[in-house]
């Protein structure tokens, strides 16, 4: 979605004309306000409760579940003042809500909706592809953020910049003002609460009925067949029994060779034999000659993503593993992603109850989390402590200065230390390949966040928030590539704002126990989905796999490798990084994580396109037809 305001003028029928230029392909949007474009959304993926001669009205675009009266409910809160009310509706989608003149553009909470801008002379362009706005400013990508992505941990790579310079991002939590008179900023949504404090059982509560909407209203407003993942997790599994209550459906678990004697089939095939109403197909990836990492020999052929996507590394999987739902003629595909996000936690959040003053039983969550990951109790507890009383200003200029130090050794090792997962914030394995000058370029970037960090951000919070971002990012280039390649949208309804609300109202510490898996979706889901399931205790792992894909595949690996665009800025070298894809590639002890993302942003950098002709065009939209 595309939209233009000016700084002047409240209703500007000119907006645009700076450049001469009007976003291709775009079709307008009713919309009283300044004037708004949408391309590439279905039938049904834009709502609009117009003002009927209130001083309000709002538009969404994306997978707005609400109904129409829930719309309208939303239009005459922002009428009172209370405009936050439209980016609370159930669903994942970005909401333009106008109250008199001023205009708030947000995204959803988790950042699979993402909005940015750009300022031009007294016109204010957004849109939720970075890529439109990086055309109409001819801006190349910025280096930085992708190699932050790729070498550090627990620093923010983007804050409110995007990957190119001069398009500013909206950070999820923030929403996009623009009122006459006035330059364009950012504002915090306005929340109940500030901090989680719900207990398990009051978040299961909130949760039950939001993941219930989320799943049941997307396959009751579904035009045609729905079909899901289903691999035999708790995240797949929950959706899809949830979804069966309601609607039939095709589901679909992947396996191949190296997964065929883990638990995720066993479990796959109970869920399926449960539910009378679900249709299972099973696709092994061994006999249908598919690996990680198939199909990226020609970069040409590779769809267009708005941010680097580790998707391509699974393209010939996916492909595979969608073929069913394709012939299912399905109109819709759930997916678990997000899951652990919303469900489950992360070590690191016990630190934050320790800085809540609950330190015993902090120490005695970590000391669990110790025994289960066989690691030294002395290490985890003395990080801990080390976290919890060090300010994350100071943490990020500790990194800064560690990584202005001379000399290669600034990666950590291949597999995190269990300790290492209770700092602040640290360099990644793939911090070993930075030369000098991607080092100083990350210690700028980690200083930067120092002098605008949060005194009163807790560690496993800010991790958690980041990585949220991460995953739904991901989710959505997943979901750019499946529409482009297969016409099939791919839903992820753990990652939908009343959802992620829901599940977050209770701190971390509360949502993780060492050993135990998703104890959160056990108190909201039980009697909803089969018991077996929410007793799962096993995870099935995909390493041989992805060291089977980068063996088959090495010759071009190491070519995308070799080729990189970030060493030719003099940024990595590639020698460490190919050395690391010939130790996976012989099935050893590799970062696969950084050698996956650092495939996926060289290719990014090779497929993307920001020449005007193919985003923007001359010839203006023809006007909107008003409701």
């Amino acid at each position: 979605m595309i939209g233009a305001s000016s700084s002047t003028d409240p209703t500007p029928s000119t907006a645009g004309q700076s450049r001469g230029v009007w976003p291709r392909g775009a079709v307008p949007v009713p919309f009283d306000g300044p004037p708004l474009w949408a391309a590439g959304y279905r039938p049904g993926e834009i709502a609009h409760s117009p003002a009927l001669g209130g001083s309000a009205e709002v538009v969404t675009a994306g997978t707005c579940l609400a109904t129409a009266s829930e719309l309208r409910e939303a239009r005459d809160a922002a009428e009172r003042g209370r405009w936050a009310h439209a980016v609370r509706l159930p669903g994942s989608y970005v909401a333009v809500v106008r109250t008199h003149h001023t205009v708030y553009v947000v995204g959803d909470r988790a950042g699979v909706h993402v909005v940015y801008w750009l300022a031009d002379g007294d016109t204010v362009w957004w849109s939720t592809s970075q890529l439109a706005l990086a055309a109409y400013l001819d801006a190349q990508p910025d280096l930085v953020p992708l190699l932050a992505s790729l070498s550090l941990t627990g620093v923010d790579p983007l804050h409110e910049a995007s990957c190119f310079p001069g398009v500013h991002r909206v950070p999820p939590g923030r929403a996009l003002v623009l009122e006459p008179g006035r330059a364009p900023r950012t504002e915090p949504i306005p929340t109940a609460a500030k901090t989680p404090t719900a207990t398990l059982t009051e978040a299961a509560e909130l949760l039950a009925p939001a993941l219930t909407t989320a799943v049941e209203r997307r396959c009751t407003s579904a035009p045609g067949a729905v079909s899901a993942d289903l691999s035999g997790g708790i995240d797949s599994s929950c959706l899809t029994s949830l979804a069966a209550a309601r609607h039939p459906l095709l589901a679909v678990t992947y396996t191949d060779v190296q997964m065929a004697d883990q638990d995720d089939l066993r479990y796959a095939r109970a869920i399926a034999a449960a539910h009378l109403s679900i249709g299972h197909v099973e696709i092994n990836g061994s006999r249908e000659h598919v690996r990680h990492f198939d199909g990226l020999a020609d970069p040409a052929a590779l769809p267009l993503t708005d941010s680097p996507s580790l998707s391509l590394g699974l393209l010939a999987i996916k492909r595979a593993q969608l073929a069913p739902a394709r012939a299912y003629d399905s109109r819709l595909h759930l997916t678990g992603r997000g899951g652990d996000n919303a469900l489950d936690s992360i070590p690191l959040t016990a630190v934050d109850r320790a800085c809540t003053g609950d330190t015993m039983r902090a120490a005695r969550q970590l000391a669990a989390f110790a025994r289960a990951r066989r690691a030294p109790l002395h290490a985890c507890l003395a990080q801990a402590a080390a976290t919890a009383r060090t300010p994350q200003t100071r943490a990020l200029e500790r990194l800064a200065a560690h990584l202005r130090r001379p000399g290669p050794q600034t990666g950590g090792p291949a597999f995190v230390q269990p300790a290492e997962l209770l700092a602040w914030c640290g360099p990644l394995p793939a911090a070993a390949w930075l030369t000098q000058a991607g080092r100083h370029l990350m210690a700028d970037l980690a200083g930067a966040r120092a002098s605008s960090a949060d005194p009163l951000a807790l560690p496993g919070a800010t991790h958690e928030q980041l990585a949220l971002e991460r995953m739904a990012e991901e989710h959505a280039t997943y979901d750019q590539i499946t529409r482009h390649l297969w016409q099939l949208p791919m839903h992820a309804p753990y990652l939908d704002t009343a959802v992620i609300d829901a599940c977050w109202t209770a701190p971390g510490w509360r949502r993780w126990a060492p050993g135990d898996f998703k104890p959160l979706a056990r108190a909201a889901l039980t009697g909803a989905v089969p018991d077996h399931l929410l007793g799962r205790r096993t995870k099935t792992a995909m390493t041989a796999s992805l060291h089977l894909g980068v063996r088959a595949n090495h010759a071009t690996l190491h070519a995308t490798i070799s080729g990189s665009r970030v060493a030719a800025a003099g940024l990595i070298d590639t020698a460490p990084a190919l050395a690391a894809l010939a130790a996976a590639a012989r099935g050893e002890m590799a970062p696969l994580g950084s050698l996956h993302y650092l495939i996926a942003a060289e290719l990014w950098l090779t497929t993307l396109t920001t020449s005007l002709e193919h985003w923007w065009q001359n010839t203006a939209p023809a006007p909107a037809a008003h409701t």
